[in-house]
């Protein structure tokens, strides 16, 4: 049977940790993973495969749906991430899954706030109060204290030239 290296990924661990799991592996299968990874799953956490927007099934024989090679499965206590993004003294605010990239976000950014694609490639989201630029491929989760389910960027420049 086909094996997929997949990303455990949870506030408790300190990095991802690399599993290989079979194609029809079930949420049972996950759960005893992170829990032997150190991560306490209860009955508020909840699963997400990549960047889907909606939990997985809980149901502990339920197959895990979307499982691939290199997907990043999240525990995680948050079923939304409440973003805000400051940019020009305006604030737009928007929900993401939990799973959803900086680069996913910003795009959003880039959509709302209306910049120009060359605009666009100039600016990075820093987090808010921080001199902190999460890479683009950070998943929003990473970015949060596991307990509270927000976070704060500032739409920024990515250098400023003085002159």
């Amino acid at each position: 049977m086909p094996k997929h290296t997949v990303f455990l990924r949870n506030h408790a661990l300190p990095a991802a940790v690399e599993l290989e799991f079979d194609e029809t592996a079930t949420v049972a299968d996950l759960i005893a993973a992170f829990e032997r990874s150190g991560v306490v799953m209860d009955v508020d956490t909840s699963i997400f495969v990549d960047e889907a927007d909606a939990p997985h099934d809980a149901s502990p024989d339920a197959t895990i749906a979307g499982l691939r090679r290199g997907s990043h499965v999240h525990a995680t206590k948050c079923k939304k991430i409440d973003v805000a993004i400051n940019f020009a003294g305006e604030t737009a605010n928007h929900r993401f899954a939990p799973g959803a990239r900086v680069r996913r976000v910003k795009a959003w950014a880039v959509d709302k706030f209306g910049l120009t694609p060359h605009d666009a490639a100039e600016h990075v989201l820093q987090m808010c109060g921080t001199t902190r630029r999460p890479s683009s491929d950070t998943p929003l989760d990473e970015l949060t204290d596991g307990r509270t389910c927000s976070v704060c960027f500032d739409l920024v420049p990515e250098k400023r030239v003085e002159g």
